[in-house]
């Protein structure tokens, strides 16, 4: 028994380290990035192309199946592909630290994305073989937990790649802020290194072809419910994007100031990191289906509350409520994207963690990726507290989906499918 609590303990532990690796260059890229690159002088048209890097999390299912596939049998065949990963993203970050911020932000612009770009590759393609072995390892019992570590993880890594970031480099400086953040990362590089992966069962697999992943694809949507689960998928998420990416122009335009904002983005993180980490130990309770429409309905309710807010207009007297309402927000959107992973690794067959899961993902990213290049426009036409109301209205259209949905059979510990 204590063998099992120490594998499950180590497996924790490595769980949140990789997905802290994965959250710094997220932050760093969505938030570090484009307040450097203006403080150095850039234009924000030449800013708007730091989101080209990106690509390769909105494409990683293309080389998902490899991953879950080139070396599998061999020991520590996901172990491999995460240190590998891990010493790209170093190599990297070791190779800008290495070179002038001016020089990078102004004449060597072009050598800038291609290294973002490598960061992103590398670091999404250690999230397809990190995703693989939490869906192999996690039983589903200890689903709920095991997605806590991820998102708090994640969230971590990215509230230090962004506004911790960016104090470092007023303080260290450039290149000894890089520095560290690869002694850091190097540390979990070390962390991985000492895991124990164990070994995969050994299958008879057909060569790695085109052919082969076009056929994988068709059979993961072809299994019974998955018609109803690619709908849940699309619309889960898409109130929130939608909704989110509206928050801060509406702050400003409230005339909070940006020392404001971001005292309320830091505090607000944290109660995200509350609601993934009770999430967790929630799920461990509430079926599949009250917990993941339960939630979906929290996160409608918080876009209410912005809604009321906007509503109201620039009010000093407004700002105690902003608080209350952020952190709900937060405090919700940390249980539904927790409950949405856990369900997701239920649909994973054995043997295809890693594509399957990535798979699901992709889907949801590109839902949400075009509802929140929508946000703006819908402000420009709606304003704010209509396009808050909207977001909340998208949120909770996916609430519907419970009385058509079953959960994947996974979910009580049965097969997930064929190999």
């Amino acid at each position: 028994m204590s063998t099992e609590r120490g594998r499950g303990a180590a497996l924790f532990a490595t769980l949140g380290m990789l997905y802290f690796a994965q959250g710094l260059p997220a932050g760093l890229l969505g938030k570090s990035m484009p307040a450097l690159a203006r403080d150095a002088g850039l234009s924000p048209e030449w800013i708007g192309l730091l989101a080209l890097p990106a690509v390769p999390w909105a494409l990683k299912f293309i080389w998902a199946p490899w991953v879950d596939r080139w070396g599998s049998g061999r020991p520590n065949h996901r172990k491999r592909w995460i240190l590998a990963c891990l010493t790209g993203v170093v190599t990297v970050l070791a190779c800008a630290a290495l070179l002038p911020q001016g020089w990078l932000f102004g004449p060597g612009f072009a050598v800038l994305i291609v290294m973002l770009f490598l960061l992103n590759l590398f670091s999404a393609t250690q999230d397809i073989a990190t995703d693989g072995l939490a869906a192999r390892l996690l039983t589903p019992e200890l689903r709920g937990l095991g997605n806590s570590v991820q998102v708090s993880g994640y969230k971590i890594g990215m509230i230090l790649g962004s506004g911790a970031l960016l104090m470092l480099v007023g303080v260290l400086g450039w290149q000894a802020t890089l520095l560290a953040i690869i002694v850091m990362l190097l540390l979990v590089a070390f962390t991985a290194w000492r895991f124990d992966e164990p070994l995969e069962p050994v299958r008879p697999r057909k060569p790695v072809t085109p052919r082969w992943w076009l056929r994988q694809l068709a059979l993961f949507w072809r299994r019974p419910g998955l018609g109803v689960w690619l709908v849940i998928l699309l619309a889960y998420k898409v109130g929130d994007g939608f909704g989110t990416r509206m928050i801060k122009p509406f702050l400003v335009d409230s005339h909070w100031t940006l020392a404001e904002i971001g005292g309320l983005d830091l505090v607000t993180s944290l109660a995200g990191l509350a609601g993934a980490g009770l999430a967790g130990l929630v799920m461990m309770r509430l079926s599949r289906r009250v917990a993941l429409f339960g939630f979906a309905g929290l996160q409608a309710l918080s876009f209410i509350g912005w809604w009321w807010v906007a509503a109201w207009g620039p009010d000093p007297a407004a700002e105690p409520w902003i608080w209350a309402v952020a952190l709900f927000e937060q405090w919700a959107d940390g249980l539904s994207t927790v409950a949405l992973f856990v369900v997701m690794m239920d649909y994973c067959r054995s043997g295809h963690e890693g594509s399957d899961y990535t798979v699901q993902a992709s889907v949801q990213l590109f839902a949400v990726g075009a509802f929140t290049l929508a946000s703006g426009f819908s402000v420009a036409w709606l304003g704010y507290a209509s396009h808050f109301l909207l977001a909340a209205i998208l949120s909770a259209v996916v609430i519907m989906a419970a009385f058509f949905w079953q959960p994947p059979v996974a979910a009580h510990g049965a097969p997930r499918g064929e190999p």
